[in-house]
């Protein structure tokens, strides 16, 4: 048979997986569901402003050639009173454009949110699935090293982590390292959710026929966890997932507007809230309020749709 021929096969193919994909209850659900429509468009609009920053933003808030300080303090919508320039959100005391700031300091919120999220989500399952499968010593250090870690606040973990990473690394490599380091932090102060939630699938699911039947044909541990436990117990997995991508963005907000988090080369939003506050008494509400909305409006909207997540992929809670 040509290729010529298979073409059309193939379209039709795609074109039914798209079409039940769209019949799915999965689908159904969200449709039904205003929040969850409103909450994923809110999110996927600043995912794509943060991603394209660089052609939407009209300024480079971070390049020094393009700022000129005459332009500092500027009120929203309204001309500055030395250049004539006018600026939608407003600008700082550096005279840079808040709204590009914004767009630009989503894109560290982001970033450090989902890398953070992956990381802890990585570890999290990874020691999860062998805790639960092998049982014993390991699963009882690794277990007891989460209790531990439980009795403390998670913004206090990823302060401590974060001060001590920051102290071994030479100094002048500190501010380029910022970022990477925070990512660190903030896993490791959440890796313990996701590890609690596999580990009481898997010693379920280990004891289930499948399971039973792959040792039999002679399947490794690591085989029988990755390829048969793994796949059944990432459906919670997604869900925590969800919901600690907003966590982690606030936890990066709190650490940057304490100062311990992004470098002030490489603002984010927190960094942003930050230097916004020294400025709210003095009149310049807007330095502070706009990043402060954007940070709220993104961190709803990401905990809205974790919690939808949550119900349409568990039927009891329908």
């Amino acid at each position: 048979m040509s290729e010529t021929s298979l073409e059309p096969t193939v379209q039709a193919a795609e074109r039914s997986r798209f079409r039940l994909a769209l019949e799915s209850d999965f689908a159904y659900q969200f449709k039904k569901s205003p929040v969850a429509i409103v909450s994923a468009t809110v999110v996927l609009v600043m995912v794509l402003c943060a991603v394209f920053a660089p052609l939407i933003a009209p300024y480079n808030p971070f390049d020094p050639a393009s700022l000129n300080l005459m332009n500092g303090f500027s009120k929203p919508m309204e001309p500055n009173a030395f250049t004539g320039d006018t600026f939608w959100l407003g600008t700082d005391d550096q005279g840079r454009d808040v709204f590009s700031t914004i767009l630009y300091g989503m894109r560290i919120s982001l970033f450090v949110g989902a890398a953070a999220v992956l990381f802890a989500m990585v570890l999290g399952v990874t020691l999860g699935l062998v805790a639960g499968y092998l049982g014993g010593w390991t699963e009882t250090i690794i277990m007891r090293v989460a209790d531990v870690q439980l009795t403390f606040p998670a913004i206090l973990v990823a302060m401590l982590i974060f001060g001590i990473a920051k102290g071994i690394t030479p100094v002048e490599y500190r501010d380029q390292m910022a970022i990477w380091v925070l990512i660190i932090a903030i896993g490791l102060s959440d890796w313990v959710q996701f590890a609690r939630v596999v580990r009481g699938a898997t010693l379920v699911e280990k004891n289930k026929e499948y399971v039973q039947a792959a040792r039999l044909i002679g399947r490794g541990s690591g085989a029988i966890m990755l390829r048969h436990i793994l796949p059944n117990v990432l459906s919670p997995v997604l869900v925590i997932a969800t919901i600690s991508l907003a966590l982690a963005i606030i936890a990066e907000a709190t650490l940057s507007f304490l100062g311990v988090g992004a470098p002030p080369t490489q603002p984010s939003l927190g960094t942003l809230i930050r230097i916004g506050q020294g400025f709210l008494f003095s009149g310049e509400w807007w330095i502070l309020l706009f990043p402060a909305v954007t940070l709220l409006a993104l961190a709803l909207s990401v905990n809205l749709l974790g919690d939808w997540l949550r119900d349409a992929l568990n039927p009891r809670l329908r």
